[in-house]
């Protein structure tokens, strides 16, 4: 054993973790929840990820596990880095991060993911109409490319339209910047539409799996069904509303611009969620460098770390201390630094805009019975001034 590693309990970061404790913004600046918080954490994973101790050698006790792994999502730094900061084997650091991602999903997922049933649905629903005005709205979908390191022997596999390696992160994200579906581990190279209808999501959507509410009226005029907003990338559907398309924003007339705005308030709340996820978990900065099943539960991890502190520790939706993310009483966003940082960041990448503009009768139905709505009894005061500005 090195000199190094002998010392990890007199020179690594044990200490550290205590003496963070006495500050709680830089405790959350280091592992991005409080030391509450991440005590509450241990308790869930630290049974799955402890080992036995052995006279041979000193065991690695959960508390280092996590921290460790939080800070390798945290950060982003290399494995590397993390075996000269904490003083624990390059083999063993690997292991742990693997081990340990994989654990926050099985562990976590029950507890921050919505069930899904009609109640939960509606839920989300009402959600959607208080802080955004779009009624019926059980979501807005994206995905994102992750960049990845090239896997060995993969060829094309992964090689997305930005000439890059990734694998598809697809969500659908609530009215508060939680993630309420995701499917993660699609190839780089499929289109985006493909990816959709190939996912777990898009299966279950397509065959009614999911429980969605019945259509119900809004007010007593309408009757319109519970959808899912999203950008161009996507089809028009029964249960999926997209923009009206154009070639320029003039070709359009006011009603389907009205409608257009009102879609995009609503659809940005996934964008939004995207961004704080890769400003808080800065593993997401550049390109990961492991196998496709590690990044996968990597990507798996922070997704659920992030509806777990967003649930659970709202107060700490902050990336350095003092740094605070929130709205005006018009639900307008009032960006903080997750914006600039997410701008200039390059390990998550929009998925192609390039989806089919067929559809069906009844789903331009129904995009046309909303844009009514919007347009007459569901107007909002500021839409018009959007509209002409």
């Amino acid at each position: 054993v090195h000199p190094i590693l002998e010392k990890r309990n007199t020179g690594g970061t044990r200490i550290l973790i205590e003496e963070l404790k006495l500050d709680s913004a830089r405790f959350v600046n280091y592992f991005r929840m409080s030391a509450d918080l991440f005590d509450r954490l241990l308790n869930k994973v630290g049974p799955h990820i402890a080992k036995i101790d052995t006279f041979r050698e000193d065991v690695i006790s959960p508390s280092q596990r996590l921290a460790l792994t939080l800070r390798f999502l945290a950060s982003g730094d290399s494995m590397t880095s993390l075996y000269y900061s904490y003083r624990i084997s390059l083999t063993s650091v690997s292991n742990i991060i693997r081990e340990t991602t994989r654990v926050l999903w099985d562990v976590l997922f029950p507890e921050v993911f919505i069930k899904c049933d009609q109640e939960e649905w509606k839920k989300v629903a009402k959600g959607f109409e208080k802080k955004w005005n779009f009624p019926h709205c059980i979501g807005a979908i994206d995905g994102k490319h992750v960049v990845i390191q090239a896997p060995n022997n993969s060829g094309s596999l992964y090689y997305n339209y930005k000439h890059s390696h990734s694998v598809v992160l697809l969500a659908v994200a609530d009215a508060n910047y939680c993630f309420v579906m995701v499917d993660i581990g699609g190839r780089g190279r499929e289109s985006d539409g493909g990816i959709f209808k190939r996912s777990n999501m898009g299966e279950r959507l397509n065959n009614n799996e999911l429980h969605i509410p019945p259509p119900e009226y809004i007010g007593n005029r309408r009757l319109l069904p519970y959808v899912i907003v999203a950008d161009e990338a996507f089809q028009l559907t029964n249960f999926m509303l997209r923009p009206y398309p154009g070639r320029g924003y003039t070709e359009l007339n006011d009603s389907k611009k009205i409608f257009n705005y009102r879609l995009s308030r609503a659809r940005r709340v996934i964008e939004n969620t995207f961004g704080i996820l890769a400003a808080k978990w800065r593993i997401y900065r550049k390109p990961i460098i492991c196998d496709v099943n590690t990044t996968i539960n990597i990507i798996k991890s922070t997704v659920c770390l992030h509806n777990y502190i967003k649930v659970n520790d709202d107060k700490c939706q902050y990336i350095t201390p003092g740094y605070v993310d929130y709205e005006n009483r018009n639900g307008e966003i009032v960006y903080g630094t997750w914006r600039s940082e997410i701008e200039s960041q390059n390990a998550l990448g929009e998925i192609s805009r390039t989806g089919s503009n067929t559809f069906t009768r009844n789903a331009g139905q129904i995009r046309d019975e909303f844009s009514c709505y919007f347009n007459e009894e569901g107007a909002i005061p500021w839409q018009w001034n959007r509209n002409h500005n």
